[in-house]
C-alpha cells in the first residue's frame, strides 16, 4: 500500500487508557500494516487497534480522541502537536477502505434489487442454505462486533474480564503464539474455554492460576481453534437462533438482544464439543507447543487422553517456552492473584 510505505516509520506519543476506570498513561504509537500499535516506553506492545475499525470521537477537534469500534471506554489522545500521526491515521483509514473488499455494500445492493424474489424464494429455501449464505458474507468487522456483544453479556454473569496492563501485553503474545485474534480471562462462568465469533477466546482464570505450565492454557486455546474450524462460531449462533436470525442479519446487519441472550445462556451451560485428536495434534505441531501438559490437565490419569500423550508432536524435541517464566507469573496475577 503506497500510503503505508509513506507513513510506516513514523511514531508519536499520546495518552492511552484501557477503560474509564484506568488512569491515562503516556504511550508510544506506531503504524503497522492496517494496525495501530500502542506500546510503553520499554517497547512492549500494550494493545493493537485495527485502523479499519478505529473511530475518532471528536472529528476536527484537538486533542484528537480515538477509540476502537464498539469500545468507547478505551481511548487514545493525540495532541495537536502530533498532526503528522493524525493525518497518517486519516489517510491510511481512507486507503484501507478503498483497498479492501466491501461484501456489506454488495449485500445491500443485492438485497435492494432482488428483495421481492428473495421473499418469494424463502418459502423453498432451506434454512441451512440461508444460514450458510449469511455466514459467508458477514465481514470480519461485523463478526468481531457480534463477539464483543456476546462477551459483554457473559461479563454480566461472570464478572468483568480480568485485566492488568502488564498481563494484557502477555495475553497478546499468547494470542499470537496460539493463532487467535484476542484472549480474554474471566473470573467465573466459563467452565474452561470458549470461542466467540470474531476470534475471541475466553479462558477461565483457573486454567492460568492452577497450572505451572502455560502450555495448558495454550492447549485449550488450540482446542477452541479446532472447534471453530469444525463449526464456525457465527454459524453455531445462527443455527441455535433459527432462520429468522440469519435473515435479519443478512438484511439489516444486526441481531436482536434476545438472540444474543439465548446464545449466551446456551453456550455457558452446555459442555464443549469433543475435538478430533488428529486435527488438534496438527495444530499443536504447527504452533510448536507440546500436547502432553494439556492432556494431563484434562485427565490427570491420562487414560482418556492417551492419544494426545503418545502422539505428542513435540516429544523429545528442544522446545521454546510458550511464555517466559516472568510473563507467565504476570499472567497468573491477572485476576489479582
Amino acid at each position: 500500500m503506497t500510503a503505508l510505505k509513506e507513513y510506516e516509520r513514523i511514531e508519536a506519543t499520546g495518552l492511552w487508557r484501557a477503560s474509564p476506570e484506568d488512569q491515562r498513561r503516556e504511550v508510544v504509537i506506531s503504524i503497522g500494516e492496517a494496525t495501530l500499535t500502542i506500546s510503553d516506553f520499554n517497547d512492549r506492545a500494550l494493545t493493537h487497534w485495527s485502523l479499519a475499525a478505529l473511530e475518532r470521537q471528536n472529528p476536527g477537534e484537538t486533542p484528537a480522541i480515538y477509540s476502537p469500534d464498539g469500545d468507547p471506554g478505551e481511548t487514545l489522545e493525540l495532541a495537536d502537536t502530533e498532526q503528522t500521526m493524525i493525518e497518517a491515521i486519516d489517510r491510511l483509514q481512507r486507503a484501507i477502505e478503498r483497498a479492501r473488499p466491501h461484501p456489506g455494500r454488495l449485500r445491500w445492493l443485492s438485497v435492494a434489487g432482488v428483495l421481492a424474489v428473495v421473499i418469494a424464494a424463502l418459502v423453498f429455501w432451506l434454512p441451512g442454505a440461508l444460514q450458510r449464505h449469511t455466514v459467508s458474507v458477514v465481514p470480519a468487522i461485523k463478526r468481531q462486533d457480534i463477539g464483543r456483544m456476546v462477551l459483554h453479556r457473559i461479563e454480566r454473569v461472570a464478572g468483568r474480564a480480568c485485566s492488568t496492563d502488564e498481563a494484557q501485553a502477555v495475553l497478546g503474545r499468547l494470542a499470537q503464539r496460539t493463532g487467535v485474534r484476542r484472549l480474554v480471562v474471566l473470573p467465573a462462568s466459563v467452565a474452561d474455554s470458549l470461542i466467540l465469533p470474531g476470534g475471541i477466546v475466553l479462558l477461565n482464570r483457573a486454567l492460568i492460576e492452577d497450572h505451572e505450565d502455560p502450555a495448558v492454557a495454550a492447549g485449550y486455546v488450540l482446542a477452541e481453534r479446532t472447534r471453530a474450524a469444525a463449526v464456525d462460531p457465527l454459524a453455531d449462533l445462527l443455527g441455535r437462533a433459527g432462520p429468522q436470525a440469519s435473515f435479519r442479519l443478512l438484511t439489516t446487519g444486526e441481531l436482536t438482544p434476545d438472540i444474543l441472550d439465548l446464545y449466551t445462556e446456551q453456550v455457558l451451560t452446555e459442555p464443549r464439543p469433543q475435538v478430533s485428536d488428529e486435527v488438534l495434534l496438527g495444530l499443536f505441531g504447527q504452533a510448536a507447543i507440546p500436547s502432553t501438559p494439556y492432556a494431563y490437565a484434562r485427565d490427570i490419569t491420562g487414560e482418556t487422553v492417551l492419544g494426545l500423550i503418545e502422539a505428542d508432536p513435540m516429544a523429545g524435541r528442544t522446545l521454546e517456552p510458550v511464555l517466559p517464566d516472568r510473563d507467565w507469573v504476570r499472567l497468573q496475577n491477572i485476576c489479582g492473584g
